[in-house]
């Protein structure tokens, strides 16, 4: 996901890089002894034709460490980040708030038809 959100110009990654394995498999045959066998069949590819995520992951716009202390108080410095660059991003370009047009009245005289 943060892959195609970053593609996409949806908004800013924040936090830290992915860890980058995106490869999957598609199918695990099971063995006699319970144990299956698998290979990597899928990856991660853009249109150029490169490999963009795997062993190397998708880098944050804004990087913010996740801290484990901060955590165990209840907070999340990267959650926060985001709240406060999508707050600073809503006063630089505020929701347009459409205005509705007076409601077209059919019974007074001008409007009857002729």
């Amino acid at each position: 996901m943060p892959w195609y959100f970053h593609r996409a110009g949806v908004g800013k990654l924040i936090g830290k890089r992915t860890w980058g394995g995106l490869v999957g498999r598609a199918a695990a045959p099971d063995l006699m002894d319970g144990g299956f066998v698998s290979a990597p069949s899928s990856g991660v590819w853009n249109p150029n034709g490169q490999w963009e995520v795997e062993n190397h992951g998708i880098a944050p716009d804004i990087e913010v460490e996740l801290d484990p202390e901060l955590t165990r108080q209840g907070q999340d410095p990267q959650l926060e980040k985001a709240v406060q660059v999508v707050m600073e991003e809503l006063k630089q370009n505020p929701v347009p708030h459409p205005h509705r047009p007076p409601y077209p009245n059919y019974h007074s005289p001008a409007a009857a038809p002729r």
